[in-house]
Parts: C-alpha cells; structure tokens; sequence
C-alpha cells in the first residue's frame, strides 16, 4: 500500500489551532490520529483544540500524560486522547483498551511509537517538528495509506 505525504507549514499556535478545528470537523468514530514529535513540538496544544471543537459546550482539557488516557463524549462520539510517553510494553497499552478504541471511537493518540504493531494501518499520522529559527512555527508532516485521508484533507481550505 503506498503511502501519500502532505508537508503544512504552520505560523503560530493560533494556525495549529486552526488546522486542530478544521480536521476535527471531518472525524467520526473509527478515525485514528497518530500524534508525534519531541516534547514541546505541539501534539498536546493541537489535540486540546481539536478535543475542544468537537465538544458543546468546550470543556478543560488536560494533557493525559499521567492519566494515560483521557476519554470525552462529543458531538459525534466518544473521543479517546492518549499519551503512551510513560508506557514501555506492549502489553501495558493493550490494558488500555485502546485496540477496541480504534474501532469505536475517534483516536488521537501522542508517543505512537509505543503502538509496534498495534497501530492502526487506517491512521493518519501527523509528525510535528519545530522551527529552529522560531518559538512559535511549526512543520506538520502529515502521511497515510488510507484513501479517506486524502479526501478529508481536501476539505479543509489553505491545506
């Protein structure tokens, strides 16, 4: 399966915001976000935004660093954003439950790299990097395999 790429360019928090609203207006239960980058390249700044935009009213969002996992219902279905920095075995993650998460729910997951095998072949994986020549910039690789990723991303304007 061939794997398409898209590199976005991003100014300030306030466009990572931005893109983190307009992609989550095209999610639905089964969609699964694979989130990476260092510490402070903006996966859990990006996740929030798109957690808040799914939600009536927004509520506080918290980084699941140390809750693992953190659950939300939302306008259109449960919500799973977890953080697996602190997990270093497989079978950690599947007490989790995240593999029947994948199915049922909208995923955002941070520190994919801990999935192996058990990420999603569907998932759209999003790399944040930051610029070394600005606090705020940022380059957001985003790659996969699944077609509906490419119409997705096509909805969304100035992508």
């Amino acid at each position: 399966m061939s794997v398409a790429q898209k590199v976005i360019h991003l100014q300030n928090p306030e466009e990572t915001a931005q893109f983190a609203e307009m992609i989550g207006e095209t999610l639905v239960p089964g969609d699964c976000l694979l989130l990476e980058g260092p510490i402070g390249a903006g996966k859990t700044h990006f996740a929030r935004h798109l957690i808040q935009s799914l939600q009536n009213p927004p509520e506080d969002v918290p980084s699941p660093t140390f809750t693992l996992v953190q659950t939300y219902e939302t306008t259109v279905g449960e919500l799973w954003h977890a953080d697996l920095y602190r997990l270093t075995t497989l079978d950690e993650i599947e007490e989790l439950g995240l593999a029947d998460a994948f199915e049922t729910a909208i995923c955002l997951v941070e520190w994919p790299d801990r999935l192996a095998d058990l990420a999603p072949s569907t998932a759209l994986r999003l790399t944040f990097e930051s610029d070394p020549t600005s606090e705020t910039k940022r380059t957001l690789s985003c790659a996969w395999s699944d077609p509906k990723w490419s119409s997705k991303l096509e909805q969304i304007e100035n992508v």
